[in-house]
């Protein structure tokens, strides 16, 4: 998605201090700027990845939506989060296998994810382009930069 178009969106530069509606909201937003559809599946998962506050799997969101939206198969949830993931509301955690909640507007950086080995938990942070270091010819289309460690709370319980 064209970082113009993020622009005129009114993201918070921290979202995860904003509230839910005014998250949904920013969303719902975004996807009328980009042309796409909003739908409430989507808009349920993202609520879903969002309440979490952490890094989700699929199948958790599955067995969390509610049964009058019917019985949804994986690939349905699979693909809301994958329309979530293209436009930056959800970054895939590759390490777990999960998903999590964009919380920044990242301006043309790239998420950089700190993953706890001990409880799993994982914080996101801005990552600079790296398109200086790439090699010449390279185009890169997607990154994910991954640190594997011990959070300062498992630290201090050790």
């Amino acid at each position: 998605m064209p970082f113009a178009i993020r622009a005129h969106i009114p993201y918070l530069c921290a979202m995860g201090t904003a509230n839910m509606t005014d998250r949904l909201a920013a969303a719902r937003a975004l996807c009328e700027a980009s042309g796409e559809r909003f739908t409430p599946l989507r808009e349920h998962v993202l609520e879903l990845v969002i309440a979490d506050g952490g890094a989700v799997k699929a199948y958790d969101l599955l067995d969390q939506l509610k049964p009058e939206r019917g019985s949804p198969k994986p690939p349905t949830v699979y693909r809301a989060l994958d329309f979530l993931s293209r436009l930056g509301l959800v970054h895939r955690v590759e390490a777990l296998n999960a998903f999590i909640a964009c919380d920044h507007s990242h301006e043309g950086d790239l998420a950089e994810f700190f993953i706890c080995e001990a409880c799993s938990h994982v914080e996101e942070r801005h990552a600079h382009d790296h398109a200086d270091c790439k090699p010449d010819g390279f185009e890169i289309t997607r990154s994910v930069i991954e640190h594997y460690g011990t959070c300062a709370d498992c630290r201090a319980a050790a």
